[in-house]
């Protein structure tokens, strides 16, 4: 709750943002939040399948059916740097604006247009390409790569310690 209601700090007044909501998201942000969350995690889930993981395994998530904790896991350590601070970016620099939704009904309270929903795509699209420095990203060590392949690089460590029986794991951090 407090992680959220710092980011409500960093995100203009007229958002009416008030804190994480989910099922269904009631405002602009929370959706976008959602609609973020939904694209990583495919992303991380086809990671973890390439890696050779059962991607409804997981470590920190319960287990659930049709639930992948697994991918769930890995994308915690993703979420603040990919998804949150894009929403609070694009929010801010006028790339989404709130004409780009509007009032919905039932389970779909809140509706992102076509042209929102292109420039989210388009946004989130640009931040996976964003290069940032892994500990594994060159042949040798540390290296700048896209942030699609910090995920491939996470899944493929996390592997190397179940396979190996260690507790070496060490989570992507922005350094």
């Amino acid at each position: 709750a407090r992680y959220f209601a710092g980011l409500r700090s960093l995100i203009g007044p007229e958002w009416s943002f008030s804190g994480r909501q989910r099922r269904p998201p009631p405002d602009p942000v929370n959706l976008l939040l959602s609609l973020g969350y939904t694209l990583l995690a495919h992303k991380v889930l086809g990671a973890v399948q390439a890696a050779g993981f059962d991607p409804y395994l997981g470590f920190l998530h319960r287990l659930d059916y049709g639930r992948p904790s697994l991918a769930l896991d890995i994308m915690e350590e993703f979420r603040p740097i990919l998804i949150d601070s894009l929403v609070v970016r694009i929010c801010n620099d006028g790339r989404i604006r709130p004409e780009h939704f509007r009032p919905g009904e039932g389970e779909r309270p809140i509706i992102i247009t076509d042209e929102g929903k292109r420039a989210f795509l388009t946004a989130f699209e640009e931040r996976m390409r964003t290069e940032a420095t892994h500990p594994e990203g060159a042949d040798s060590g540390p290296g700048k790569v896209p942030y699609t392949r910090c995920i491939a690089l996470q899944a493929r460590r996390l592997a190397r310690v179940v396979r190996q029986r260690t507790d070496d794991y060490e989570p992507f951090a922005v350094r």
